[in-house]
């Protein structure tokens, strides 16, 4: 049933270094090898705090990235991000969560464009990719790890960090974020993993070493635009211990402005479906309104590039479910998503109730452009 992950994650991997040879390739590579340590955050709970104590997190990463230095519109106004591919693996064997290791790709948005010239400067960064190798929850090994009930999952690690240049060819960084490892409610339990890690890293720079381009390009100025979406959410739900796992699903549409290159806002409705109503509650009966859920939903789009983009939602149920586990009056949405030239959009995105995951949304739909 993880292979549907598995997939979703690689398809965000590829829609990431697909974005680097959509434009004239002028890069600046290179690798950057990384410790990092830091505390797992608990829940609260006794569980949660034995788990904690037991797990002193220690890491190395290593980084392949290339700094787009194209003078190009995207380029500038994120002042000439760095893409990459990172591995991350913990050092030690834990008994309770195993060995994280994950596969990403990674962006790093420096904060302003004068900033890189100085000495030190500033920026933020965000990694997305897959998480492996954990020690699930088992009712007889494993019983206390109520944290992760998988062995693959997803990877997000963010936060900001700092570059000192040491030499034209060679940087030190510092970083601080937030590292979390989910199923996204595929498999319980599925509290997730949460690390603050400190991250101390050497990044040398590859080949012929490449200036920043100093003068701002000549584009259009910017004209307000509107849109149409057209979604379709597929996904899986394990909801409860040892329990199958159901298909989860929806449609939604919105109605989208786009008075900036950077962003898009909007309205629109998302319905959802909850499949196994009856196998899971088969002394009941049950109509159509009570296996579904409808809500209103402000969207907003962070168009990192022309096609890839991170889709943010926040919903409001007109009616839901509890019995489906929508246990709050509203939901939030964040993913990625990539749209193709002729207006097909495909990416990856989790719906979640207060930051606790309802499930993961593999999504294909359609952009319709307006005036």
């Amino acid at each position: 049933m993880f292979y549907l992950i598995k997939v979703g994650f690689f398809l965000s991997l590829i829609f990431l270094v697909s974005t680097v040879s959509a434009q004239n390739p002028k890069f600046q590579k290179s690798l950057s090898f990384s410790y990092e340590t830091g505390p797992m955050l608990s829940n609260g709970t006794d569980w949660g705090n034995e788990i904690k104590d037991a797990v002193d997190f220690k890491a190395i990463d290593v980084k392949f990235g290339w700094r787009k230095l194209s003078n190009t519109k995207f380029n500038y106004l994120y002042r000439y991000p760095t893409l990459g591919l990172g591995f991350n693996t913990t050092l030690k064997y834990y008994q309770e969560i195993g060995k994280p290791q994950a596969l990403y790709g990674f962006m790093e948005i420096p904060f302003s464009v004068l900033g890189q010239r100085k000495r030190v400067s500033f920026g933020y960064f965000t990694q997305l990719g897959l998480g492996f190798n954990l020690k699930p929850y088992d009712s007889l090994s494993n019983p206390n790890n109520k944290y992760i009930g998988s062995k693959v999952n997803a990877y997000i690690h963010m936060g900001v960090n700092s570059t000192v240049r040491i030499s034209p060819r060679t940087d030190f960084q510092a970083s601080l974020g937030l590292k979390h490892y989910s199923n996204g409610s595929a498999k319980k339990p599925n509290a997730g993993i949460n690390l603050f890690p400190l991250n101390l890293a050497m990044k040398i720079k590859l080949g012929e070493l490449q200036p920043t381009p100093n003068a701002a390009p000549d584009f259009a100025k910017k004209e307000l635009k509107t849109f149409w979406n057209l979604a379709l959410y597929t996904g899986i739900k394990n909801y409860e211990i040892g329990d199958p796992v159901y298909f989860r699903g929806g449609v939604g549409f919105n109605y989208l402005l786009e008075p900036t290159y950077k962003y898009r806002l909007g309205l629109g409705m998302d319905l959802f479906w909850a499949q196994g109503m009856e196998s899971r509650f088969p002394e009941e009966s049950f109509s159509f309104k009570d296996q579904t859920s409808l809500a209103l939903v402000g969207s907003w789009e962070w168009q990192l590039t022309e096609q890839l983009y991170v889709p943010i939602g926040l919903g409001v149920y007109l009616y839901s479910n509890e019995l489906n586990q929508e246990m709050s009056w509203f939901y939030e949405r964040i993913g990625a998503r990539y749209r193709f030239d002729n207006n097909m959009f495909a990416g990856l995105q989790i719906k979640a109730h207060k930051a606790k995951a309802d499930f993961f949304e593999f999504t294909v739909g359609y952009t319709i452009p307006g005036k």
